[in-house]
This record gives structure tokens, C-alpha cells and sequence, in this order.
């Protein structure tokens, strides 16, 4: 359990002022000057000994990324984009940052750009949240204000600019490569990759793309000290992270914690556990829609961290826990998810555009029974096909929730094929055979 002096997002529920001012007297931007004059690559060693994974969803590790841009500054300026295209079902922690804790993401911009050798950062943010966009932008006009980014950022030298700009709801622009594109004017669909954006970005230029989270607690890990970081959670796994916790349960809430705390102590410390109690549980979606869902004898014991999910065939993805309880027609749920991925899929890969589409619709069929057994074998052969065999993870994101039903709900699909069946009458082509 995390202690409230390890707490990162100090103000995650805005009961204080999320003005300059107050910012900083909860600590925001303390010797930011001193941590820039330490160097850039003193800078990204400490986010490499702090373990800190990428907070957006595929976990990887952010100190090994920001290597990936030039070290010298050539012909071509460098960026750093803020990923805040959070569109992923069950995941509302980035919005919660930039609405009480701007200055934390701000300050986090300044310090990761320069470490990237960067002077320009994006922040590229979802098209419906106008009003976080409007206090981000505020929140960054008082930066300018004060001195702290510009000419001669805090005084240290280092001349920074920020941007806000906001996306059209396209949940595909949350792909770094769709989020460059459409940042660029151009429509939000994946590039192919190599080249990858540390070496051909935006504009063509060295850019590194990270999301919001993992922007926002790096000024905070070099002040305390990265071993202080890595001190929490298990190796490989380590630090805080916020959780975002819906569905049947008591309180949803948005909570930071220690990684690897253990999924029931989770839910039922922080989200007043499962409605009717814990062996009321059906099965949680530990990560977002995108990820494969488990059954109540995993989330026993599992531990929320992206090596412990891993292990049981999910993921952590953005750690956002949607609970189901008994209640839950989990067909219809695996099928109203598909549809969404059906519906934000950008069209470009052809497994992704005509896979998502068959999956939702022969899901329909099994929610109502509609379907033969054969068919259960025939939509996991599907998804494997359109898994891994596109240009970004959307093909996966449709894939695996389909996989985690079968995985686990397989005998609810037979059962409600069987009801279906005994309900009415034998066709009569059947019949004749």
C-alpha cells in the first residue's frame, strides 16, 4: 500500500487550487533549474535507474526511449509529443492530471525535452476534453508568464516552447505514428514502421512520443531520487501508478498506488469492493478494453504490474480496472467492445478493417445463442489471424478481448448455443439430414 508522502499526484482529486501558486507549494517546479544544469544524459540516467515504464499502455521502459533520439542536434530540430488522446474504455487518469495538476505535466514537459534535446513539445489532447484543454492552456500561459518556460526557461539557458492542440475524438490518433499524422493535418492513420519516430517523426524530424503520466512524474523521480522510485513495487515493475476503477463496484474512483499491489486489495480498499462482495465477481478487465479479461480465480491473487498480468495472459495496458459482477452477460459485453474497435478502425490493413467487423457480428450471434459450436473455433482462428498482422496494436486491441472470452467464458458461448437450439424447432433441411 502506498503511504500518502510517496504520493506523486498530490492534488489527483482537485480539493486544493490547481493554479501556479498552489502548484508550487506542493512542490511543483523546486529546482528545476539545478536538475537541468546536471545534463541531459545525467537526466535520462535517472529515469533509467528509476525503472519507470511507459504509463500510456505498452509498458515500455522510457528512460531506453529517450535514447533512441540523436545525441547532437542536426540539420532537423527534435520534438517531444505528449500523448493525451486517452481514449481507451475504462481509462480516465490522464484527464484527472490535466485538470488539477497541470503544471505537473508542464514542468515534466520542460525537463524531458531538454533531456531529448528538444525545444519544442506538443501536447496532443482528445478532442472532447474542451475543458481540460481550456485549463491546460491557462495553466501554460502562466508558465510563460512566470518565466518558467520560453526564452531562458526557469534560467537556465534552455529557450522551450509548448503547444496544446486537440484531436477530433479519433481513438486510432492515440497510435504515436496516427497521432503524428494527424498532428501534422494530415488524416490520423498509422505510418509503418521503421522508420520510427526518433528518427523520422513529426515533420520528419528526431520525435519521441510518450503519454501524459509518463511525462508528468519524472520532475518528481529526480527530485526524490530515482532509487526512491524504484523502490516501489517489484523489479522491473516499479514506482506508483494510477488507476482508474469502474464498473460494479461500490466507489469508482481514480486511485494512485504502488504497482503490483494485488488486484482485490485494490478494488476493495480504494472502490468499496465488488457490488454484493467479492465472491459476487465475475471477471475484471484489468487494463482498458484492449486487454483480455480474467475470471475471479485469477483476481484472487494477481498482482496489478505489466509482468504479473503478463503471466495470466492479460495486461496491465493503462490500468484501467473495469469489474463485472455476476450480473454481467459477458458475451454481450466482449461484443459490444468489438464493435468499438470495428467502429474506430482506421480501415488501412485489411485484416483490421474486415476482421473487426466479422468478429462483432458473429459475436451478436453467440450473445443470442445464434450461432453453431463450430463457429467459437472459427472466431479464435480469426482473431489470431488479425493479431500481429497489422501496421499498429488496433488489430491486437480487437483480438484480444475476443480471445480472453473464449479463453475463459468458452462453456457460457456452448451453453447459450445449446438454450438457443432447444428453443425452437429443428429446420427442416436440418431435419431431412
Amino acid at each position: 500500500m502506498l503511504q500518502d508522502k510517496d504520493r506523486i499526484f498530490t492534488n489527483l482529486y482537485g480539493l486544493q487550487d490547481w493554479r501556479l501558486p498552489a502548484a508550487k507549494e506542493r512542490g511543483a517546479w523546486n529546482g528545476t533549474a539545478d536538475m537541468m544544469a546536471m545534463g541531459r544524459d545525467w537526466i535520462i540516467d535517472q529515469v533509467k535507474e528509476s525503472g519507470l515504464r511507459g504509463r500510456g499502455g505498452a509498458g515500455f521502459p522510457t528512460g531506453l526511449k529517450w535514447t533512441f533520439m540523436p545525441k547532437e542536434i542536426g540539420d532537423r530540430p527534435h520534438y517531444l509529443v505528449v500523448n493525451a488522446d486517452e481514449s481507451e474504455p475504462g481509462t480516465c487518469k490522464d484527464r484527472e492530471m490535466m485538470r488539477h495538476d497541470p503544471h505537473l505535466l508542464i514542468e515534466g514537459c520542460l525537463v524531458a525535452s531538454f533531456a531529448m534535446g528538444a525545444h519544442a513539445c506538443y501536447i496532443y489532447i482528445r478532442g472532447e476534453y474542451i475543458a481540460e484543454r481550456l485549463r491546460l492552456q491557462e495553466a501554460i500561459d502562466e508558465a510563460y508568464e512566470a518565466g518558467l518556460v520560453g526564452k531562458n526557461a526557469v534560467g537556465s539557458g534552455w529557450d522551450f516552447d509548448i503547444y496544446v492542440h486537440h484531436g477530433a475524438g479519433a481513438y486510432i490518433c492515440g497510435e504515436e505514428t496516427a497521432l503524428l499524422e494527424s498532428l501534422e493535418g494530415k488524416k490520423g492513420q498509422p505510418r509503418l514502421k521503421p522508420p520510427f519516430p526518433a528518427n523520422a517523426g513529426l515533420y520528419g524530424a528526431p520525435t519521441t512520443v510518450n503519454n501524459v503520466e509518463s511525462i508528468a512524474v519524472v520532475p518528481t523521480i529526480i527530485r526524490r531520487g530515482a532509487s526512491w522510485f524504484a523502490g516501489l513495487g517489484r523489479p522491473n515493475n516499479t514506482g506508483t501508478k494510477v488507476f482508474c476503477i469502474s464498473g460494479h463496484v461500490n466507489k469508482p474512483c481514480n486511485v494512485e498506488e504502488e504497482m503490483s499491489i494485488p488486484l482485490r486489495t485494490l478494488i476493495e480498499t480504494h472502490a468499496g469492493g465488488v457490488r454484493g462482495g467479492w465472491d459476487n465477481l465475475k471477471a475484471v478487465i484489468p487494463g482498458g478494453s484492449s486487454v483480455p479479461l480474467i475470471p475471479k480465480d485469477i483476481c484472487d491473487n494477481v498482482l496489478m504490474d505489466f509482468d504479473a498480468l503478463k503471466d495470466v495472459q492479460s495486461g496491465l495496458g493503462t490500468a484501467a480496472v473495469i469489474v463485472m459482477d455476476k450480473s454481467t452477460d459477458v458475451i454481450k459485453a466482449i461484443a459490444r467492445i468489438s464493435y468499438f474497435y470495428k467502429h474506430e478502425s482506421c480501415g488501412q490493413c485489411t485484416p483490421c478493417r474486415e476482421g473487426t467487423g466479422w468478429m462483432w457480428r458473429v459475436l451478436e450471434r453467440m450473445a443470442k445463442g445464434d450461432a453453431q459450436t463450430s463457429e467459437i473455433d472459427d472466431l479464435l482462428d480469426v482473431a489470431g489471424q488479425v493479431e500481429g498482422h497489422t501496421i499498429c496494436a488496433l488489430g491486437d486491441a480487437a483480438a484480444w478481448p475476443v480471445q480472453g472470452l473464449i479463453r475463459h467464458f468458452r462453456h457460457e458461448i456452448e451453453e447459450r448455443i445449446d438454450a438457443y437450439r432447444s428453443d425452437r424447432p429443428v429446420p427442416v433441411h436440418q431435419a431431412a439430414e
